[in-house]
């Protein structure tokens, strides 16, 4: 791609300007927005201030920009996010996220269940006022976070470290029933044994909102990656990547329904393919005791080892084939969509084969009749692979000279 250009009033400024943070100081507070050219006639963003000056997207133009530019955004209506929007995911003005979900932020006493169900175990229709579950939650934070695209400047740069950092940042914007998700979310540093107290400490001081108010135990929300469960005291223990200092506890009944309602996903690490995965875990917990945190709920989603998102098995090799073939793409994510739906849904979206997004499709063996009649009916006309069968040529990469429109 060329490079990346706005309009500022009536002139224009690259994206790499040393004098843009000066432009944008001035903008910052003020009703005129800056254009991004990366079409003719450009679209309008605003500014955003986080230690420095940023121009982001407006609210429901990612698909008005060009599938090159790093501010596009499929339509919502693409994966499980548009059934959400306007419900359970409000953006009231740019850049202030609220979010309605289906759990709370306090434990008021008796027992809840320590998972929650991933969508396909709903069997009824909601009404409107939906709210999202904690695995739409986990989907949101991983799209808002960028983990859901790839371009192949991304190689060998994703980490523990980045994905604590975006995630993190991800969360400074949404609040959840009027606390801010930052406040209450907690993605595990990149250990460095040498820097064991300091990471503990910085952990204990990010979880203190734990500590328990009269009858009341506040909830935070832990997101890393499942490293192993194991018996211990009175219950089992869940060890998370990058967590070696301190485990969640649960009791063995909790652990055997984790087993059961994600044993897709637990089958997923165990498979006979050359692709690994990485088997992420969203965590409510509360403090049991002093800096002893047991879970609540709980939600798992199956990644590649970059960190993608991916609602199968069968999505892998063709996920693990665009990143070898350094390909541009976005993973449309599931949230809290019916199969049916989701079987509807590409497994990718390429960005670098012309002006508009083109659709990848898998169909697997083992869906259902009614996955299977959805999914051949969005792949009609469509790139679509059958992972029985050889993988097919992808489309072929098509360049745009440039991003700037004079």
């Amino acid at each position: 791609m060329g490079r990346r250009c706005y309009a500022i009033g009536d002139q224009i400024i690259g994206a790499d300007d040393p004098h843009l943070q000066t432009r944008l100081a001035r903008l910052h507070g003020t009703a005129e927005r800056p254009r991004c050219l990366c079409v003719p006639g450009g679209v309008e963003m605003y500014v955003a201030h986080y230690r420095h000056f940023q121009i982001k997207r407006m609210p429901d133009t990612g698909h008005r920009h060009h599938p090159g530019c790093p501010a596009y955004a499929p339509e919502a209506t693409l994966s499980g996010l548009g059934g959400l929007l306007g419900e359970a995911v409000l953006e009231p003005v740019p850049g202030q996220i609220e979010l309605r979900v289906d759990f709370p932020w306090m434990r008021r006493g008796g027992h809840r269940p320590a998972y929650t169900a991933p969508p396909h175990d709903v069997a009824e229709v909601q009404t409107p006022g939906r709210r999202m579950s904690l695995l739409a939650l986990l989907h949101y934070l991983f799209e808002r976070a960028g983990f859901n695209r790839w371009s192949p400047a991304m190689a060998g740069k994703r980490s523990q470290r980045v994905v604590q950092h975006y995630l993190m940042a991800a969360a400074r914007d949404i609040r959840i029933k009027g606390i801010a998700l930052s406040e209450r979310l907690y993605v595990p540093e990149q250990f460095h044994p040498e820097h064991k107290a300091d990471i503990a400490q910085r952990r204990r001081q990010q979880l203190a909102s734990l500590h328990p108010v009269a009858d009341e135990r506040p909830l935070a929300l832990v997101v890393g990656e499942f490293k192993c469960c194991e018996p211990g005291g009175q219950g089992y223990r869940l060890w998370i990547k990058h967590m070696p200092d301190v485990p969640l506890l649960l009791t063995e009944a909790t652990w055997h329904r984790l087993q059961r309602v994600f044993a897709p996903l637990f089958d997923a690490r165990d498979a006979d393919s050359s692709v690994p995965v990485r088997l992420m875990v969203a965590a409510l917990i509360y403090a049991k005791r002093e800096h002893t945190y047991a879970i609540d709920a709980a939600s798992l989603m199956l990644t590649t080892a970059q960190w993608i998102p991916v609602n199968g098995v069968h999505e892998l090799p063709l996920l693990q084939c665009l990143v070898e073939q350094r390909r541009r793409f976005i993973k449309p994510l599931r949230y809290d969509a019916r199969p049916a739906e989701a079987a509807a849904f590409a497994a990718a979206l390429l960005l670098d084969a012309g002006d508009n997004p083109v659709p990848l499709h898998v169909l697997s063996p083992y869906m259902n009749k009614i996955e299977r009649e959805a999914k051949e009916k969005a792949m009609k006309g469509a790139w679509w692979w059958g992972f029985e069968n050889t993988m097919p040529s992808l489309p072929r990469v098509i360049t745009t000279a440039r991003m700037s429109f004079n």
